[in-house]
Parts: C-alpha cells; sequence; structure tokens
C-alpha cells in the first residue's frame, strides 16, 4: 500500500487545554455542539491528558462548543506542532 501524498493528508492542530473530568467532557461538549457527524468531522484524538489534536478547520468549533459548554474547559494555546505547546 502506498503512503498518502502530504498534499492528501489531514492537517491537524494540537490543543492544550485546562479544566475538570476533561475526558468525559470534552467529547459531550462537541457532540451537544454538534452532533456525532461534527464529532467525527474534528477528528478528535487524545494525545495526553491535558493535550488534544483536531483538524485544522474544526478547531473554532472545539473551540466554540467549549464557551458554551456548563463546566469550565479552558484552551490555554493553539499550536500546529507538539513542540510549540511545550515551549510555554
Amino acid at each position: 500500500m502506498k503512503p498518502l501524498k502530504p498534499s492528501m493528508k489531514e492537517n491537524k492542530r494540537y490543543l492544550l487545554i485546562k479544566g475538570k473530568n476533561l475526558k468525559e467532557n470534552i467529547e459531550k461538549s462537541i457532540l451537544e455542539f454538534v452532533g456525532k457527524l461534527g464529532l467525527s468531522k474534528t477528528g478528535l484524538v487524545w494525545i495526553k491528558e491535558n493535550i488534544i489534536s483536531v483538524n485544522r478547520e474544526s478547531v473554532d468549533i472545539a473551540r466554540a462548543s467549549f464557551v458554551i459548554y456548563p463546566e469550565k474547559i479552558e484552551v490555554l494555546k493553539v499550536s500546529g506542532t507538539l513542540k510549540g505547546l511545550k515551549n510555554n
């Protein structure tokens, strides 16, 4: 099987987040805001307990869903690389 061309790969952005019960609350907030189809389009992947990866086009959707969710979820930084998040 041939590897994908760089132009065909999904561009990711990494979000450094802060809050309580992040594993449950992040998925619930995006699911309530845009539904199952929207959650799948975001391409949400957990990197660490406070770092998530989302599709580049869905960063605004993810951030908006965190704002309207009742429990506080705060985005501290958004970066295109994991190394960029660690240089705080």
